[in-house]
């Protein structure tokens, strides 16, 4: 069996640009070309829109990812079995997490993995943690590292790796007089606050019920994507945020931030691990999993 072209069409799935691909693939960008080329004749579908400026997936493309990406990691467990090479782990494991959590949690994981597996590749995308779960469940990565939410869906595991307090943010500073620099003391002060929050995800959520607890219609000034983006904007005086302390113990700009002890305080966060049960069966999967220990998990209790 020939995996060539199921792997050369995931590369391009993934960077959206010949150019890259095929330096990836060490490949010419016309044989690329070729090569999506025949696959899209084989199964009568457009597997990629392209015009000089940009390359998007099509919905069929999007199917046909993610049964590439499972065939493809079958075919590489297939061939680790016949070869009875258990104790050398060879191939790829995919994982999606914030920025924050890429230095503040993955590098100790990162450093005592790549020690335990040499032969394991680990391809790391970053972006919004409020993507992690969809992109678990629609089969783009095998791993990610998130805050558990509320309830489970169907067919996810969790393992949790700590807990982070969900913090009310103020400038330290005072650079317009809308933004308080002393924590509200009532519900009418809470409504004049300006507020940068998430545009959705949990904290968005947890700070939705704790306005709403309080009969409070918030004020808001921005709805952002990132946490980090969050405290970017209070720091300049903004608004007030509300962000996990992981971010903010792990921000460059944490020095121009004051933090209120707002009380009843927000439910924290339970961050750890997420992937699908059947993913488990993977031993490259199962090998990274295996490096957090087996703790309760708040997110659990909870259920």
């Amino acid at each position: 069996m020939n995996t060539r072209a199921l792997k050369h069409f995931l590369t391009l799935a993934d960077s959206l640009h010949f150019g890259r691909a095929s330096d990836a693939c060490n490949i010419s960008i016309s044989a690329l070309s070729r090569n999506i080329r025949q696959l899209e004749e084989e199964l009568g579908v457009l597997l990629f829109n392209r015009d000089n400026r940009s390359v998007t997936l099509t919905p069929e493309g999007q199917r046909f990812q993610r049964y590439a990406k499972e065939a493809t990691t079958q075919w590489d467990l297939v061939c680790h079995d016949l070869t009875n090479n258990s104790d050398k782990l060879h191939g790829k494991v995919s994982m999606y997490c914030s920025v924050t959590a890429s230095y503040s949690i993955l590098f100790d994981l990162l450093n005592r993995f790549r020690q335990d597996y040499p032969g394991i590749e680990i391809k790391l995308h970053t972006g919004d943690p409020e993507h992690a779960i969809a992109r678990i469940l629609a089969g783009e990565e095998d791993i990610t590292i998130a805050a558990h939410p509320r309830t489970l869906p169907r067919g996810l595991v969790f393992k949790p790796i700590t807990i982070s307090p969900l913090l009310f943010i103020a400038p330290s500073v005072q650079s317009d007089p809308d933004v308080p620099m002393v924590q509200p003391t009532s519900p009418t002060q809470w409504s004049n606050v300006p507020m940068v929050l998430s545009e959705g995800g949990i904290a968005r959520q947890r700070t939705d019920v704790w306005f709403r607890d309080m009969g409070v219609t918030p004020r808001i000034y921005a709805q952002v994507t990132g946490n980090e983006a969050i405290v970017s904007m209070v720091s300049l005086g903004l608004g007030v945020g509300v962000v996990p302390k992981i971010v903010l113990d792990h921000s460059p700009l944490a020095d121009r931030i004051q933090t209120w002890d707002v009380q009843p305080a927000l439910e924290p966060y339970d961050v750890g691990l997420f992937t699908l049960k059947k993913n488990l069966k993977n031993p490259l999967v199962n090998a990274f999993w295996s490096l957090v220990a087996d703790k309760p998990s708040q997110g659990n209790i909870q259920q």
